[in-house]
């Protein structure tokens, strides 16, 4: 057998392997679609029922006598006044038939807690009403939003099911004549957390989240391309350098919780600085993405090519000039997408905000990054680990704002990289 015959032989297997190489690559990218495509699926369909919200339509009147007010009252008078008596009337009204106690109990339990609130909020906007019977529809307890949803199986025997057959003879009562309904669940854009499925909103994370990466980006960022900068064009070739940059790398394997049992010990145990608040956990997550950004930020500007440098100096350019002027415009794209990456890094990190706080129960919205918040992945984190069967909706909800959230801080990126990049 002669070489030419050996080196054909040798190309038939080398082309069948690579065949094989080839066809596995795409199996196995097939394959992480497919379960990208199943778990996509699993949280969109698990989500979109918390996008609506079932409401009980009822005619309530707002006796001034009863409620001890009048169309002068004061904000204070209004906020004391029991707005629970007057939907309980309503729904005694409606049926009038209920007697026993368990059974107004069940009736007073097909609208929310937070019913009385509505209607309170709705006086204080117009005391006009006070006086008035008004028809309104209020916002259902989570039991009715689930036999609505289908969440709760009405064929089940009355012993496995969570709603009775007198409840549930008075929904399908309600349903048919209209008096109950679904709309576009607002409340769960406009609103905090609750304890109530129906009343928890994803306000209070969401900007809980864009406090804590604004502190973030506004701390990591320009340190990050500042020491970038020294490291690559202006930094000395010494042992000290060498530590240096051997930290920064190894920084960026270090687990996330070591941050955050940093951020514990320092920035809430020594400085007193205030628990749950955005402002510390933006400060442990800039510490934590700091060598991200640093790393890419180094690799962009060494991406530069050298004649760019050599050109500048040569038209008389000083160092300073050469790299502000010339070489960080042309390492940017590079420098943005190193960003957005420790940012979506960020967005996503839950183990260092534990350490400090950021898990909290907390109602009230964030309104600076000093106040108590938390953050969309604890609020997933949170609303998963709760009893109530609405909440498995909302958790559903949540990752998919989150997911939201994180496309859209990449689309930016990539259309600023895009606006500054340019090609050699």
């Amino acid at each position: 057998m002669n070489n030419t015959v050996l080196v054909k032989k040798g190309l038939k297997k080398r082309y069948l392997k690579e065949k094989l190489f080839k066809s596995a690559g795409i199996v196995s990218i097939g394959i992480a679609f497919m379960f990208l495509l199943v778990l996509l699926t699993d949280v969109i369909t698990k989500a979109i029922p918390a996008f609506t919200q079932t409401q009980v339509t009822l005619t309530v009147e707002l006796n001034a006598e009863a409620l001890d007010l009048n169309q002068n009252s004061s904000v204070d008078d209004i906020m004391q006044a029991d707005f629970r008596q007057p939907i309980r009337d309503a729904l005694k009204k409606r049926f009038d038939g209920v007697t026993k106690r368990n059974d107004k109990k069940q009736l007073y339990s097909l609208v929310s807690i937070g019913s009385e609130y509505q209607l309170r909020d709705l006086v204080l906007e117009d005391t006009s009403l006070i006086g008035t019977t008004l028809t309104y529809d209020f916002i259902a307890d989570d039991d009715v939003d689930a036999v609505i949803k289908g969440a709760i199986d009405r064929e089940l025997p009355e012993s496995d099911r969570r709603v009775k057959n007198l409840k549930l003879s008075w929904i399908e009562e309600m349903e048919t004549s209209g008096e109950i309904d679904t709309a576009f669940n607002w409340l769960f854009f406009s609103a905090g957390d609750s304890r109530e499925p129906e009343l928890a909103g994803i306000k209070g994370a969401i900007l809980g989240s864009l406090y804590t990466l604004m502190v973030t980006l506004a701390l990591s960022f320009p340190v990050a391309v500042a020491a970038a900068i020294y490291l690559e064009e202006f930094a000395p070739k010494n042992r000290f350098i060498d530590f240096i940059e051997i930290n920064i790398n190894n920084l960026a394997a270090v687990p996330s919780i070591v941050f955050g049992l940093l951020g514990l010990a320092v920035f809430i145990n020594f400085f007193s600085m205030p628990r749950s608040a955005p402002l510390v956990g933006g400060i442990v997550l800039s510490l934590m993405t700091l060598p991200t950004i640093i790393i890419a930020s180094r690799s962009a500007i060494k991406a530069v090519p050298p004649s760019l440098r050599e050109a500048a100096l040569g038209l008389g350019a000083s160092k300073m000039q050469t790299v502000f002027h010339h070489v960080l415009p042309a390492a940017l794209p590079g420098i943005l997408t190193g960003t957005i990456i420790g940012m979506a890094q960020a967005l996503g990190e839950t183990a260092p905000l534990l350490m400090i706080g950021m898990v909290a129960f907390i109602v009230d919205i964030p309104q600076s990054i000093g106040d108590p918040s938390t953050v969309l992945p604890i609020q997933v984190f949170l609303w998963a680990d709760a009893p109530e069967r609405g909440f498995l909706e909302k958790t559903s909800a949540a990752i998919l704002v989150l997911l939201v959230f994180l496309i859209t801080m990449n689309a930016v990126a990539i259309k600023l990289r895009k606006k500054f990049e340019k090609k050699w």
